[in-house]
């Protein structure tokens, strides 16, 4: 009996070892089936396609890893996808900049008036700047242009005489034409400057309405 139990230990010891190495065999062969992906990605022609590899022009075309069930684990963008969402970052990033430039001029605005009536003044104040502007132009030009009739007469004196026409004279009327442009552009721009400041005055106290709670 002894010598029957000291012959079986060998055996048993190894059955259990060849048991012991298959089953880690079969753990091995298993995991490496879970962990087994395939890749799937869509060719020019617009063909969908699977592979155990990826294609070489994965980066290029994107796609999706995917496990042996279906089960998508990884996907990769393509070029065009990571252009639109670069894109896609950019405009939010604009548009979160404009928001912040909004809300800045909106709390200066609100610093600046309490009522409507505070805007309405501060319009008339910047005004009042290009207002004077205009009106000394318009004095100079009626100053000018007088010089320019008597220029004009003398000139058309001296020619009707049949005399030439000295240079000093003929400066005298170009220097005169000259100013007399100047003055119609400092009134113009002026002018188109008013129409500036009623624009931006306008629209801060339409902002301030909305700010307050006070449309209309």
């Amino acid at each position: 009996m002894r010598t029957d139990k000291l012959n079986c230990r060998p055996w048993l010891t190894t059955v259990h070892g060849m048991a012991f190495s298959l089953l880690a065999a079969v753990l091995l062969l298993s995991a490496g089936t879970a962990q087994a992906a395939m890749y799937r990605w869509v060719d020019g022609n617009g063909r969908v396609h699977y592979s155990d590899t990826p294609p070489t022009t994965y980066q290029r075309s994107g796609g999706a890893e995917m496990s042996k069930q279906g089960v998508v684990i990884k996907r990769t963008q393509s070029e065009a996808e990571r252009r639109a969402e670069v894109e896609r970052q950019a405009e939010q990033a604009r548009i979160q900049e404009e928001q912040n430039r909004q809300a800045q001029v909106d709390r200066a605005l609100m610093a600046t008036y309490t009522t409507e009536a505070e805007i309405d003044l501060a319009r008339d104040r910047a005004l009042e700047h290009h207002k004077l502007a205009i009106k000394g132009a318009e004095i100079r030009g009626t100053a000018v242009n007088a010089t320019l009739v008597d220029l004009k007469q003398r000139i058309a004196n001296i020619e009707k005489a049949g005399r030439p026409v000295g240079a000093g004279l003929t400066d005298q009327l170009e220097q005169a034409n000259r100013e007399h442009q100047d003055l119609k552009r400092v009134i113009q721009n002026n002018q188109e400057a008013m129409e500036k400041v009623r624009a931006k005055y306008a629209a801060d106290k339409a902002r301030f309405r909305q700010l307050s709670g006070n449309p209309q």
